[in-house]
């Protein structure tokens, strides 16, 4: 079984982007484990609650197959968060699949991990990306390695489909 971790800010996290993706990966096999700032429920944008089973502080990558961080205007939480750019760090190191999605991927980017990938997010963060050394794309998702990135709740449920595939997923 693959395990995927999904990050999510403690508040303000975007429901379509936690609950499609996860929905998609359960789906086809995967167990799915929830992280957050701390252990406890978490209130998304539009009224979700969702269970973080684990403290950022207390994930390890090598414990999972992907890391996705998860968007929404509370995931602003991580951008210069040292626990969650480690994390990230760490799972690219070991090669595993890194997502983010909607202004998720801006974490990956201020965490040095975009410098020459194709990447897209929401476009506020577009500035930021390129910024950070990314190569900007206007797809809904986009797949550069291992890294896999999405622009927003619309594409939420392609991202998880492209997870999927890319963790070989059934």
């Amino acid at each position: 079984m693959k395990h995927v971790l999904m990050v999510i800010a403690p508040a303000v996290f975007r429901d379509e982007e936690y609950e499609c993706p996860k929905t998609v990966l359960e789906g086809r096999g995967a167990g799915v484990i929830t992280a957050s700032r701390g252990v406890g429920p978490c209130m998304g944008k539009l009224g979700m609650v969702a269970e973080a089973t684990v403290a950022l502080a207390d994930a390890h990558a090598e414990d999972y197959d992907a890391i996705v961080f998860v968007g929404g205007g509370g995931a602003e939480t991580y951008f210069d968060d040292p626990v969650a750019h480690a994390l990230a760090r760490d799972a690219h190191d070991a090669g595993r699949v890194l997502g983010a999605i909607c202004i998720g991927p801006s974490i990956l980017a201020r965490a040095g991990l975009l410098r020459g990938v194709r990447a897209t997010a929401f476009p506020s963060q577009k500035g930021n990306l390129i910024a950070h050394g990314a190569q900007w794309s206007d797809s809904p998702v986009e797949v550069d390695g291992p890294i896999i990135t999405a622009n927003g709740p619309e594409a939420a449920r392609a991202f998880g489909f492209t997870i999927a595939d890319t963790l070989g997923l059934p």
